[in-house]
C-alpha cells in the first residue's frame, strides 16, 4: 500500500488526513475489519482523485462519479456508496461540513446471489484425497496442515481469514469450541468437532513452539491467496472442477449440510457469525426439495386424501 506521503501527493493532504481520521473511527468505534478498511480507503482515495478533491465535493460531482460505476458489480457499487455515505456523515458529525452530499445518491438494488454449494459426494471425494495423503509413511507435514485447514473450513464453517489467522494456542485439546472475533469485531463461540481437534493436534506437533500462529508462513501466517490455491488444487485432485471450490464454498457447504440435517437457523446464524439472520436465510434455498417432500408426506390434508375424503 502507498505510504502517507505518496497518498497525499496523489489525493491531497486535507483529503488524505480526513480519510485516515474516518477509517480510524471505523476501526475503533465500529470494529471494521482490515479488509473493509483497505477497501474503503481505496474507494475514497479513488473518489478524491476523480472529484479533484473529496472533502468539498458537492452532490452534482458525486452523482457524476456514481455514473462511472455503471459497469461495476452491484455489490461493488454498494460498497463504494457505503464508503462515501459514511465518510460524509463523519464529516458532518465532526462539523467539517454542514451537509452530506452523498445522501442523495441512489442505492443499487441488491439481489443476494445464491451460494455455490457442494454435494455430500463432493465433500466425501475431497476428504478421501486427504485421507490417502495422511496415510502415507512418512506423512508429509504439509498434508497434515491441509487436513487441519479443510476440517476447520468445512467442519466449523470458519471464514478463510479466521482460519489462517488463528493463534497457535487458540484451540485447547480438552475444549470442543473456540471463541473467535470475526467481522465487525463480533465475538462468537464456534463448536469444533472431534475430527477437527484431532487434525489440528496432528498438525500442531509440526508448528514451531515459538510461533504465534497455528498456520505460520514466513514472519506472519498463511495468506488467504495461498489457502485459496491449496483448496483448488485439492478439488482438482478429487476430480471436482476447481472453479466450483474455494474456502468460502466449503463454508457454504458447512451451512447447507447442517440445515439439511435439521439444524436450527438461529443456531446456524450464531455459528456463522452473521449479524443479520437474513444473511443466514440464503442457505434455506437448498432445503426446498426436502421441505416440499415433508409437506407432501406429513401435511394433514395428505391423510384426508388417502382416506378418500
Amino acid at each position: 500500500m502507498a505510504g502517507a506521503d505518496e497518498r497525499e501527493s496523489v489525493v491531497g493532504s486535507r483529503d488524505a488526513t480526513l480519510i485516515s481520521r474516518y477509517l480510524t473511527m471505523m476501526a475503533a468505534e465500529r470494529g471494521a475489519s482490515r479488509n473493509t478498511l483497505l477497501a474503503y480507503r481505496t474507494d475514497l482515495e479513488d473518489a478524491a482523485v476523480r472529484c479533484q478533491g473529496l472533502a468539498h465535493a458537492d452532490a452534482t460531482r458525486l452523482t457524476s462519479l456514481a455514473a462511472s460505476w455503471r459497469d461495476l458489480a452491484t455489490s461493488t457499487v454498494a460498497r463504494k456508496l457505503s464508503a462515501l455515505r459514511g465518510f460524509f456523515a463523519f464529516l458532518e458529525a465532526e462539523a467539517v461540513r454542514a451537509d452530506n452530499p452523498a445522501a442523495s445518491l441512489a442505492r443499487p438494488s441488491l439481489q443476494r446471489p445464491l451460494p455455490k454449494i457442494l454435494s455430500h459426494q463432493d465433500v466425501d471425494a475431497i476428504f478421501a484425497v486427504i485421507a490417502e495423503r495422511i496415510a502415507r509413511v512418512p506423512v508429509n507435514p504439509l498434508d497434515l496442515r491441509l487436513a487441519a485447514l479443510i476440517e476447520l473450513l468445512y467442519g466449523s464453517g470458519l471464514r478463510a481469514t479466521e482460519v489462517v489467522s488463528l493463534p497457535a494456542k487458540a484451540m485447547a485439546t480438552d475444549r470442543p469450541f473456540l471463541i473467535l472475533r470475526g467481522k465487525g469485531g463480533r465475538e462468537r463461540l464456534v463448536p469444533i468437532s472431534d475430527r477437527a481437534r484431532a487434525a489440528v493436534a496432528a498438525w500442531r506437533a509440526h508448528v514451531p513452539e515459538d510461533s504465534a500462529w497455528l498456520f505460520p508462513s514466513g514472519k506472519s501466517y498463511l495468506s488467504r491467496v495461498r489457502l485459496f490455491q491449496l483448496v483448488r488444487a485439492l478439488a482438482a485432485e478429487a476430480g471436482i472442477d476447481p472453479a466450483r471450490v474455494s474456502p468460502h464454498v466449503l463454508r457454504h457447504a458447512f451451512a447447507t449440510h447442517l440445515l439439511e440435517g435439521g439444524a436450527d437457523l438461529r443456531a446456524l446464524q450464531a455459528m456463522l457469525g452473521h449479524a443479520d439472520i437474513a444473511t443466514t436465510q440464503i442457505y434455506t434455498h437448498v432445503d426446498a426439495a426436502r421441505l416440499v417432500a415433508l409437506v407432501n408426506a406429513r401435511h394433514p390434508l395428505v391423510d384426508l386424501k388417502r382416506r378418500g375424503v
